[in-house]
């Protein structure tokens, strides 16, 4: 079960409110989550008692985020663990939550083969959970550890495209500390640029039908200092043809062995945009994005959304007497149906750069993002 109670911290960043946390009072281990559906209106944590809520809690887009997810995954199977419950039940019904982005199930196998280890080698079921839970919160650090040098790449491999600074960044959806242990994915880069110097401009795509641009990276980049302006996603072309976009940024919930990338409905686009006019089109995203058993883009499984979602308008989930949870205005006619995507894939040929915690790679071919598994492997493995 889930609980909910307002948190009030008004005059704190996004990188000092914690995305997703553990915690152990005297009833028992909980996972408490900044609950991203009620932002920017105010800031709610959702307390999570169990695998099932934190199933919901994905599903509901309350938890969101190719990183954050594998990290909640990961914390599930422990919470699971820790509580008493079916660990493989929880873990099927964590990696089922969400079928696109490649992270989740990556955090909950990590903790389900520390737990499977731990009984393995003889361990009682106290043993097993702590490995499970000693597993997420190392998925955790590494997480924030990576978000931190995807900064630091990302940011030189501007420089050395776009040389002199004043960077005017175009991204799309949400990838900063509200989807990482960290302080994000392409979020981090401009955040990066900012405080060097070098950000002339971040312009933030509204990212429909849920707005996760208007509600959440303009909140990071208002509670940071940013210079920023929002725009609607079909507003995009005109900036472009203005001369106004510098780089596109956007992170990534899936990237194939062949270099196609996963990501929010709406990054495609951007990416023939960016083609048509010159510009530098880069994916920020951990090595754990890249999912070498996915052969290209055609076999990445995208998620359908209700259509509600497009056919209402919902504004954030503030509590309202009467009202019914998660009811929105209606924008069009009874029975009218919606295509509604999640997401949608870009080839590797529109791709400038995949900048991960071990560099960047450009040109984006499988040879390269083999080796950089490997290479990621290799110093995983000390």
């Amino acid at each position: 079960m889930a609980d909910q109670y307002a948190h009030s911290g008004d005059d704190k960043r996004p990188t000092e409110i914690p995305a997703i946390r553990w915690e152990e009072p005297p009833e028992g281990p909980v996972l408490v989550l900044l609950d991203q559906t009620r932002l920017p209106a105010e800031e709610v944590e959702l307390v999570c008692t169990d695998a099932s809520a934190l199933v919901e809690a994905i599903r509901s887009l309350a938890v969101r985020g190719a990183p954050l997810l594998g990290i909640a995954g990961a914390y599930g199977v422990a919470l699971a663990a820790v509580r008493g419950f079916d660990v493989d039940e929880a873990a099927a019904a964590l990696a089922g939550a969400r079928p696109t982005a490649v992270n989740l199930a990556v955090g909950v196998r990590r903790a389900q083969s520390a737990h499977e280890a731990a009984l393995a080698k003889g361990g009682d079921v106290r043993q097993a959970a702590a490995a499970a839970l000693a597993a997420a919160r190392q998925l955790h650090r590494e997480d924030a550890e990576a978000s931190g040098r995807m900064a630091e790449h990302g940011l030189a491999l501007l420089d050395e495209l776009l040389p002199g600074g004043g960077h005017r960044i175009l991204t799309h959806c949400n990838t900063g500390s509200l989807v990482s242990g960290g302080e994000g994915t392409a979020f981090a880069v401009a955040l990066a640029a900012h405080r060097t110097g070098r950000l002339r401009r971040l312009w933030v795509d509204e990212t429909r039908p849920l707005l996760q641009g208007a509600r959440l990276t303009a909140y990071e980049a208002a509670r940071s200092g940013m210079a920023y302006t929002l725009l609607t996603d079909n507003a995009a072309g005109s900036l472009f043809a203005a001369g106004e976009v510098d780089a596109v940024l956007i992170g990534a919930d899936r990237i194939t062995a062949d270099g196609s990338v996963a990501n929010k409905v709406g990054s495609y686009p951007l990416a023939v945009l960016a083609r048509y006019h010159h510009v530098p089109f880069i994916v920020v995203a951990p090595v754990t994005t890249v999912d070498l058993d996915t052969a290209d883009g055609a076999s990445v499984e995208v998620e359908q959304r209700p259509g509600h979602e497009v056919t209402e308008v919902t504004a954030p989930q503030v509590p309202v007497v009467g009202a019914e949870a998660g009811g929105g205005i209606p924008v069009a006619p009874l029975g009218t149906q919606a295509y509604n995507p999640a997401f949608d894939v870009t080839p590797a040929e529109l791709v400038t750069a995949i900048v991960t915690e071990e560099g960047a790679v450009s040109p984006v071919t499988s040879e390269a993002l083999a080796e950089m598994c490997a290479r990621s492997r290799r110093v995983a493995a000390g």
